[in-house]
């Protein structure tokens, strides 16, 4: 249905005035309420973006990466980064497509509305002036007929009486008619002139400015309908985006496999040290025995250094002893009701951090005066920073984390070598068409490969040293071909290791088994850095501990590497592993003159 404000609302100009300025306020409303959305757009994408930064990780933890409800909630959180970013993007829509046109539009939209009504304000003068000039020229033509027909009269009146005065009255009379006469030819014209101003004003002018005023409101109109259909297309261009990263976020949490986590905790935190055994019976009577007198205290030590000579051949002072004697079962705690000799000095349990190697600190503990010894004896107690062979941790994630980094070192020499083939290949063909390139060029990056990968090999049969694999592989390979040579020379073992005084069978078992021990004896004996006072007595059952009566002066010549196992020297040839809490290690030089006879 076709509609003309020009027509139908031909008298309705204040009416149209009001309508479109209400209809230009709607305009600016709507423009200031798609900028706020904008800002709250923007606010949000802000705030979402902040949540997921406080909640990210701040430094990449390797926990976080091995467990796969860690990796959802990072993937969820890398998801909703990418929400805020759609976010933000719809905000810088809403501001550049739709309030800044809607703003310039708004003031354009003002200028015409303005020119429009001035241009029927003057049309609205223009007929109103006509209808004045029409109103003046019919009273002063009323006038003047009025005053002709009383004049008349009066010329009537008079010439009855005097035809002197009569003849004056009919010229008046005639004068007044005169004037009359022209009153209505002016009043006829400006009747004429009237009808053609209202006719070209209400059929004219009026039905142009009111069209012109209409289109106008339709433009505006079709403004507003073209930013609501804008404002949604933005959000409907985001929305994919959206939905795809919420078609993320569901397949991170269907990722989630709590039967893998529980055996990813298993392969972190599994030690490898075998469960603790029965505890076995203290005798305290046996303090009172050795307390009777020092010469049994004596013939004791001596017994049990008698006793440990004829240990299993293989405990020696060497790396050997190291692999073979750690004890594997954690250490066991100290008696609850100690002897009263011990009560004062009852340590602690050990702590929990793991400490810097003494091998780290040796030339430091050799070549420096008693008070740097001291202080770097202290730092040792401290703990400092993870040792290079991962000897602090248990030997289940020792064996991992040395095979991890054997792995990567593989990786890369895997790569360097196949940089290197490359080169090499490019040297011979850059040999047998010399215009190709210079072969010179290629020996820097050559000797850069060869270096590389002499530091990676290296590297490589470092860490392979430490592995315990390989070193379990070489012990084995040792124990059964030393095995092997004591079953031919019909050694008698003993079942815990031990072996008879057969001096000759030992002689002749040596010299089979030095090609093995060349391995294992290329080191001296580890020096003394600190000595130690036994809390408690200690029956070492274990092999590679060491027993101890409570009160024995020892040296110390490893410390605890976290296990609760320190290893001790009672003289240059016995050597073991006692309880970290059984013993008071001293680290001033008022135990020099207690460990004199040691």
């Amino acid at each position: 249905m076709s509609c003309n404000w020009g027509t139908e609302l031909w008298d309705q100009f204040d009416n149209l005035e009001k309508h479109t300025s209400w209809g230009i306020d709607f305009l600016e409303r709507f423009t200031k309420f798609v900028k706020e959305r904008a800002e709250i757009e923007l606010s949000y994408a802000k705030q979402i973006r902040s949540l997921s930064k406080k909640y990210h990780p701040k430094r990449s933890r390797e926990d976080e990466s091995r467990y796969t409800w860690c990796l959802a909630f990072a993937s969820t959180l890398r998801q909703l980064n990418e929400v805020a970013a759609q976010r933000e993007e719809l905000a810088e829509n809403l501001n550049s497509q739709i309030v800044c046109e809607l703003i310039r539009y708004s003031q354009e939209l003002k200028t015409e509305r303005k020119t429009h009504f001035q241009d029927g304000r003057r049309t609205q003068q223009h007929i109103e002036s006509s209808w004045k000039q029409l109103e003046s020229s019919k009273r002063r033509f009323e006038r003047d007929c009025k005053e002709a027909e009383r004049a008349q009269h009066v010329s009537d009146r008079i010439d009855l009486d005097n035809k002197t005065d009569g003849e004056k009255a009919r010229q008046a009379a005639q004068h007044k008619h005169q004037a009359a006469e022209e009153s209505r030819k002016d009043y006829v014209t400006s009747l004429t002139q009237f009808n053609q101003d209202q006719h070209q004003h209400y059929h004219t002018l009026v039905p142009v400015i009111y069209q012109r005023i209409q289109d106008m409101e339709e433009r505006r109109i079709e403004r507003i309908c073209e930013a609501l259909r804008s404002s949604a297309e933005a959000e409907r261009k985001v929305l994919p985006v959206v939905t795809g990263c919420l078609d993320a976020m569901m397949d991170a949490a269907e990722s989630v496999q709590p039967r893998m986590d529980t055996r990813q905790v298993v392969e972190v935190y599994k030690s490898g040290f075998d469960p603790p055994g029965d505890v076995e019976f203290e005798d305290y009577s046996a303090t009172m025995r050795r307390s009777i007198s020092e010469s049994s205290y004596l013939d004791n030590r001596t017994e049990g250094r008698r006793h440990s000579r004829k240990l299993w051949p293989f405990i020696r002072k060497n790396k050997l002893l190291t692999l073979l004697s750690s004890p594997r079962q954690p250490p066991p705690p100290p008696p609850t009701s100690p002897s009263p000799g011990g009560v004062a000095d009852c340590p602690q349990s050990p702590p929990s951090s793991s400490r810097e190697p003494i091998t780290q600190r040796l030339n430091d503990l050799m070549t420096s005066g008693s008070r740097t010894r001291k202080q770097c004896l202290r730092s040792l107690k401290r703990g400092g920073s993870s040792p290079a062979d991962c000897s602090h941790l248990p030997p289940e994630q020792r064996r991992k984390k040395l095979q991890t980094r054997i792995n990567n070192i593989n990786e890369e020499i895997q790569r360097e070598r196949e940089q290197r083939n490359a080169l090499l290949k490019m040297r011979d063909v850059y040999e047998q068409t010399p215009h190709l390139g210079d072969v010179s060029s290629l020996d820097p990056r050559l000797d850069e490969v060869k270096q590389n990968l002499k530091r990676l090999e290296e590297e490589l049969r470092t860490n392979q040293t430490h592995n315990p694999v390989q070193l379990s592989t070489r012990l084995s390979v040792y124990l059964s071909v030393s095995t092997c040579l004591s079953l031919c020379t019909c050694l008698p073992l003993s079942p815990d290791g031990s072996y008879t005084e057969d001096h000759n069978a030992e002689l002749h078992f040596k010299s089979r088994s030095s090609e093995f021990d060349e391995d294992f004896d290329d080191e001296e004996p580890l020096p003394s850095i600190a000595s130690c006072k036994s809390l408690y007595p200690f029956q070492g059952q274990n092999e590679g501990t060491l027993s101890m009566v409570e009160g024995e002066l020892l040296s110390v010549v490893e410390e605890d590497k976290g296990d609760g196992w320190t290893r001790v020297r009672r003289n240059l040839e016995e050597e073991g592993y006692v309880p970290t809490s059984y013993i008071k290690v001293f680290l001033d030089s008022s135990a020099k003159g207690a460990m004199t006879y040691i």
